[in-house]
């Protein structure tokens, strides 16, 4: 738990110091998102022109690779905070208070990260004519036709696998570890088509955008339920399951030390 309390002190104390740097830091993990998400659904369709069934394969494993810069660019993801901050409130590291300003602030300038950057990515020659079937869009119609129960269920194991891959990594020796450990679990929850609220900022507005407004299914409605929806899973999982959960079998422990 060392990790998590030396991380719930640092947002804290970023968040204190300076909310401006703080702010730049959650809008430059949501850009990194956009760009994995980008480069993903363009290989993932590529794939699919080999084979129907390879394209959620490559795009799942380039997808990780969000996650990979998010983490070496020392930027601010929300879905990561909902697990550090609760262990640091569990663990009297951080304020309630302190620890909703900084969760709302983190994951509200994602938002604003993935929109203006998914904005700027449409102007891009590579997505100037996309067809009505490539991979984004259809993923992203996949998404917009799911249950309330199912993206609440699929919101609790994507925080779960994304904050397990971020605990993995953080406790190898090097770079090369942490770099498979992310690529390799975190190909999990993009293989299964989980929902991850952060990332589905960047996906809904590239589709938005490139598509030139609303795609058939994307109704304010629907994209904010599955944002709500997405937001309490992801809690669920990595507030509550990882963050809660390894605050308390750790309590009181000396020897049986996470």
């Amino acid at each position: 738990m060392l990790v998590l309390d030396k991380n719930a002190k640092k947002k804290e104390h970023l968040f204190q110091n300076s909310i401006p740097k703080y702010i730049f830091r959650a809008i430059l993990a949501g850009m990194y998102l956009t760009i994995g998400t980008a480069v993903a659904v363009t290989v993932g369709e590529k794939g699919n022109h080999i084979h129907p069934d390879l394209g959620k394969f490559f795009y799942a494993f380039t997808f990780s690779l969000s996650l990979v810069m998010i983490i070496y660019m020392d930027t601010e993801l929300g879905t990561s905070n909902m697990m550090y901050l609760t262990t640091g409130v569990s663990r009297n590291v951080v304020r309630v208070r302190r620890a909703l300003q900084i969760l709302f602030v983190c994951v509200f300038f994602n938002f604003i990260g993935g929109t203006i950057f998914s904005l700027m990515i449409a102007q891009t020659s590579t997505f100037a004519e996309l067809t009505s079937d490539h991979f984004l869009f259809t993923t992203v119609q996949a998404k917009l036709g799911k249950s309330a129960g199912q993206i609440v269920m699929e919101g609790i194991f994507a925080n779960v696998i994304v904050n397990t891959a971020i605990i993995s990594s953080a406790r190898m020796k090097d770079d090369a570890g942490k770099f498979f450990a992310i690529m390799f679990i975190i190909f999990i929850f993009a293989f299964l088509g989980f929902e991850h609220v952060i990332a589905n900022f960047s996906s809904f507005s590239m589709a938005f955008f490139i598509n030139g407004g609303a795609m058939e299914g994307m109704t304010v409605g629907s994209v904010l339920q599955n944002y709500a929806l997405a937001l309490i899973g992801n809690y669920i999982g990595g507030g509550l399951l990882i963050g809660l959960g390894y605050s308390w079998l750790n309590r009181g422990e000396t020897v049986y030390y996470d």
